[in-house]
Formats: structure tokens, C-alpha cells, sequence
């Protein structure tokens, strides 16, 4: 056992070392040169070449391309918005300027209401204890061969991958076997939380919280341990107000909320983003969605109740 440890961290620190020193990273707003084309929302240097973040505008789905300067066109972000308003990403945008007055749950919190099961968010909040396996092999177990791989959505901060390269090492190789498909979501990076102070002041909403470094600081932390930013972002504790709901969305990212807090006992509905923690301080919310999928083990085995890829249901979302 102490052999495989040292070898999985051998090839983390391997892995990490290979995807060279990230530098000059900021918001970029454009289009790329050549159809199809797609919307440009960062750019840095790594390895001596310009890389950019990418986003289908149709499908909400990300990736990171090498492009010379000649392969993208700067916009203003009125002026993009102008090139793509009938896409679903644009649509979803301006749904989203309509849910940022809650303090808790702004954003998306249930995609498309016609699907026969939800899309599964699972959050790793800063924790000292282990990922909690159980619920990623209970997922496999559950819904394999039926869903292969299995959609799933998790939300991560930096504080968590700093202290979790052997976790984060695990989900990799769950995604590298084809066993899961997951979408990486911003949870900010430090995800502070103070007990003794009211939600209006707690989480993103504390003084002095530096939001820019929450959002890219954790974006370039999660390109350099090889995960691939989303387009949607999750705040802490699901705790925002207007001001701050609107400058997540000028960064040109989706908040999303969820009506199903298993640990909350909020059941899920067809479309329901539910929400778990794998972080090791949710049992409760584990036990649950354990259960739930035992449940509803027949209906899954027909093909009837499924889980669902975040990007596709609300890209579909009328």
C-alpha cells in the first residue's frame, strides 16, 4: 500500500511538473478566427505558447486551445454578446441577470424539467479529511453499464486541490477509465466561512474578500493540476448578493444553485440540480443520495431515471 501511495504521488508531482508554470493570465473577450466559431474568455502563457479558454456556445462546453494571435478577435463584451445573442449561452446569460436577488440559491438551481432524473453536483469545500470515496463507487455501482461514463458535476476550491493532490488523483483516473465524465465547476478559491458572522456578511460577502482572486486564482489553479474550467461557478455556502452575483457574471460565467440540498432533506425533481458534499463533513447528505440511488435501482436499470450532463440540460433548457 505504501508503495502505491509513493507511486501515485510520484505521478501527481510528474503531472503537475508537465503542465509547465502558467503565467500572465487574465479575462480575454473575443471570438476565435475560424468556424465554428467559439467565444474566448481567458488568456495566458504556458509552455511559450498563448493558450486560451473556450466556450461552444450551443453546447456550454469548455476546452483549452494553443492559437496564435491571428486566431482570435478581441471584443467588448456588449459587442460579443451583439455576435452570439441566439445561442444558448447568451440565453442563459440573461436569465441569469433575473435570478441574482436571492442571498441564498441565486442562479440555476433545476435545468431542464422534461429529463427523466437530475444533474449531480457534488462540492469539495477546504477540508481536513479524506474524499469520501464510498459515494463515487456507490455511483458506478448504481448506474454502470447503464450511464458509461457517468455525468457528474463537482465543484472545487483551491484550498481543497492543495491539500487533496492523492483525492484529486483518484476523480483523474476515475475520468482517464471512462468510469465518470466530469464537469469542473469554480467553488472560488479560498471559501472562507466565519460561524460567528450573519450570512449577509459571511462567505464572498465578508470585508475585504478579494473576489478577482476567488474566480481566476482558482481558475488557474484547476488548470494547473489538468482539470479544465467550466463555464458555470458555484458560490460558497450558495451565499451572494446582487453586487457580487453581477460581477461573477461579467468574469462571463453561470452561476449555479441547486433546489435539492440532500443534507437539507430538499428532494429532487426531474431536472433538479442536487447537491452533495464529498469533502468528508456531509454524512448525512451521503447516507442520503446512497439511499435515493438504491431506490431507485429498477428505474435506473430501464433507463428511466438518470443522471444528467450539466452543460447539455441547460443548453437545451427552454
Amino acid at each position: 500500500m505504501k508503495r502505491f501511495l509513493y507511486a501515485l504521488s510520484l505521478f501527481v508531482l510528474g503531472s503537475l511538473n508537465a503542465l509547465g508554470q502558467l503565467t500572465d493570465y487574465r479575462v480575454f473577450f473575443g471570438l476565435t478566427n475560424q468556424q465554428p466559431y467559439r467565444v474566448v474568455l481567458r488568456q495566458w502563457q504556458q509552455n511559450k505558447q498563448t493558450r486560451y479558454l473556450i466556450l461552444d456556445p450551443y453546447t456550454l462546453k469548455t476546452s483549452v486551445v494553443n492559437l496564435p494571435p491571428t486566431g482570435v478577435r478581441a471584443l467588448p463584451w456588449l459587442s460579443l454578446m451583439e455576435q452570439i445573442e441566439q445561442t444558448p449561452y447568451a440565453r442563459t446569460l440573461q436569465l441569469e441577470q433575473t435570478r441574482d436577488y436571492n442571498l441564498q440559491d441565486a442562479g440555476i438551481e433545476r435545468a431542464d424539467t422534461t429529463e427523466r432524473g437530475f444533474s449531480l453536483t457534488i462540492d469539495l469545500c477546504p477540508s481536513t479529511k479524506p474524499l469520501t470515496r464510498s459515494v463515487f463507487e456507490q455511483l458506478i455501482r448504481a448506474f454502470e453499464p447503464e450511464e458509461k461514463p457517468i455525468p457528474v458535476t463537482i465543484t472545487i476550491t483551491g484550498l481543497w486541490m492543495e491539500s487533496h493532490q492523492q483525492d484529486l488523483a483518484y476523480l483523474k483516473s476515475l475520468v482517464s477509465r471512462g468510469d465518470l465524465d466530469i464537469t469542473w465547476v469554480n467553488h472560488s478559491y479560498h471559501h472562507r466561512y466565519n460561524p460567528r458572522l450573519p450570512l449577509p456578511m459571511n462567505f464572498l460577502l465578508e470585508a475585504a474578500t478579494n473576489l478577482n482572486d476567488e474566480v481566476l486564482l482558482n481558475e488557474q489553479a484547476m488548470l494547473k493540476n489538468g482539470l479544465t474550467p467550466s463555464i458555470f461557478f458555484r458560490f460558497p455556502g450558495l451565499v451572494s448578493d446582487k453586487a457580487v452575483f453581477d460581477r461573477v457574471l461579467a468574469f462571463g460565467l453561470l452561476p449555479i444553485g441547486s433546489d435539492a440540498w440532500l443534507a437539507k432533506n430538499q428532494q429532487p425533481k426531474q431536472g433538479s440540480l442536487v447537491l452533495i458534499h464529498a469533502n468528508g463533513n456531509e454524512p448525512l447528505g451521503i447516507t442520503d443520495f446512497i439511499n435515493l440511488i438504491r431506490q431507485k435501482s429498477p428505474v435506473i436499470e430501464n433507463k428511466t431515471w438518470l443522471l444528467y450532463d450539466l452543460p447539455t440540460s441547460i443548453a437545451k433548457e427552454k
